[in-house]
Parts: C-alpha cells; sequence; structure tokens
C-alpha cells in the first residue's frame, strides 16, 4: 500500500503542485505532478522536485522512483508567466533542478501520457526509462514563445535521436506521438493508456531483481560515458567492472546461477 511520503527537510513540508507516495513493499516511491488539468511546473516546483529526487536517493526504503501526472496528461510545460518575474539567478539552475533524475543514483520512471510538453518532455528525458501511452505527445514547443528550450531538452534529444530529428522537433516545435518516440527510439515502450500502469509496475518488479550496486554503477557509467571517446567508455566499462568483481552481490550472483537459484542481492 501506498502512503504518503515523510520529509525532513522544511521546505518540502507544503509541496506545490505535486505529490509524493511511498511502497516500502515494492520499494517504490512515486512522484506525481498534481496541478490540474495540464499539471503546469511552477518555478518553485523545480527547487523542490531537486530536493525531492535527492531525499528518496538517500531513502533506503526505495529502490525505483516513478515520474508520473495525474489524470489526462503528464505535464503542458512550465509557468510561462513565472519566467518573466523570476531572477537571472534562480533561471540558471533551472537545467540543474531538471537534471535531477539523471543525478540520482536509482533508477527512475517517466509514466507519459498526454501532454509531455516543455520542461514536462524536459524531465522525462533527464529519467532512464520513459514509458509512454498511446495518447501521449511530445513537444518542445519554445519555439512559440520566441525561445529555446534551457533545461536541457535540445541537448538530451539530439543525443538520443541525432541533429537532424531534434531539430525537427525543436525548430518547428513539432508534437511527436508515443509510438512514433518509441520508433525514434527516445520511447523506451509504448502502451494502450489502460495499460500504462500495470506495464509501469512490472517494469518497476523487474528492475528490483537486479543488484542494486549493478544499477547503480551502470547508470553511472552510462551517463558519464555518454559523450566520451569509444576507448574512454571501454576503459571506465572495464573499469567499473573490475571493481564490481570485487562486490558481495556479484558473488552472491555467480553462487545463485550455478545453485540454479534467484539470487538475494543486498547492494554491496
Amino acid at each position: 500500500m501506498s502512503e504518503p511520503y515523510r520529509f525532513d527537510q522544511p521546505e518540502l513540508r507544503s509541496l506545490d503542485g505535486f505529490a509524493v507516495t511511498i511502497d516500502p513493499a515494492h520499494e517504490r516511491a512515486d512522484i506525481v505532478l498534481d496541478r490540474p488539468p495540464y499539471n503546469v511546473v511552477s518555478m518553485a516546483a523545480r527547487d523542490q522536485l531537486r530536493l525531492t529526487f535527492e531525499a528518496l536517493d538517500a531513502d533506503p526504503r526505495v529502490r525505483v522512483i516513478v515520474l508520473s501526472g495525474a489524470g489526462e496528461h503528464f505535464s503542458s510545460g512550465g509557468d510561462i508567466k513565472g519566467f518573466l518575474e523570476a531572477s537571472p539567478e534562480h533561471v540558471s539552475k533551472l537545467a540543474w533542478n531538471v537534471a535531477a533524475p539523471a543525478r540520482c543514483e536509482k533508477p527512475v520512471i517517466a509514466m507519459n501520457r498526454g501532454y509531455c510538453f516543455g520542461v514536462g518532455f524536459e524531465l522525462s528525458l533527464a529519467c532512464d526509462f520513459r514509458v509512454a501511452s498511446e495518447t501521449t505527445l511530445y513537444a518542445l514547443p519554445e519555439q512559440k514563445l520566441g525561445q529555446i528550450p534551457g533545461s536541457g531538452g535540445s541537448a538530451r534529444l539530439q543525443k538520443i535521436v541525432g541533429v537532424t530529428r531534434t531539430k525537427d522537433i525543436v525548430m518547428r516545435s513539432k508534437r511527436i506521438s508515443g509510438s512514433q518516440a518509441l520508433e525514434w527510439g527516445f520511447a523506451t515502450e509504448c502502451h494502450p493508456d489502460d495499460a500504462l500502469e500495470a506495464a509501469v509496475a512490472a517494469l518497476v518488479d523487474e528492475l528490483r531483481t537486479f543488484s542494486p550496486l549493478a544499477q547503480r554503477t551502470a547508470k553511472k557509467l552510462l551517463n558519464d560515458s555518454d559523450d566520451a571517446l569509444l576507448t574512454t567508455a571501454i576503459e571506465l566499462e572495464g573499469l567499473n567492472y573490475s571493481r564490481l568483481r570485487m562486490s558481495e552481490d556479484f558473488r552472491e550472483g555467480v553462487e545463485a546461477f550455478h545453485a540454479k537459484r534467484k539470487p538475494t542481492f543486498k547492494g554491496v
């Protein structure tokens, strides 16, 4: 059973447009954007979301984090008026806040349906997995405001789909369906809308079967080597492989394999 998450930080005692729950039995935490009807993300929420990911990352009860939106839409984007009112110093921190899911050591799943625009798309791109509904529409519509994405949207997308498709999305403010996102490679999975929650739950349970240590290592390695030379990436992979060979989880995995039983990983 999920229950409201209790934060120690005073800044998170009153959440601005989102809710956080935890299901200890499934080692799952849910962050749900909840500002009906389109779950607009305020400037204050960006700061709070960063702190939330940091808190959940440090919580030993949590193995997997799911980011979603209440209702028919994930998020239509940010509070446009908030950009005009924010100080330059605050605006300069936006990309750092939105990158919180990528910095989080634990697997983070974005459960996308309906509108996934602007900062909603950027937050999803910072997650490890994007599980889309057939209702999902992804877009970076900043050109319509005389702007460009400012929190990593175009940069992350270009790494995934290449410059040609990124120009198509960014320079035309083009909307991409969940099924097309799967075809283009930035959605991990795409499901009928009524099957979305079950698909995400299955992915959470799958990720929980692996070694937490190996998961943390894989995520950091892949993120850190994303823009590295091939020779550097191979070197980093080898160093991390050697380090994991000394872990108790690796010993448990090998022993379980030979005993034809399920391993019991402890994350060490």
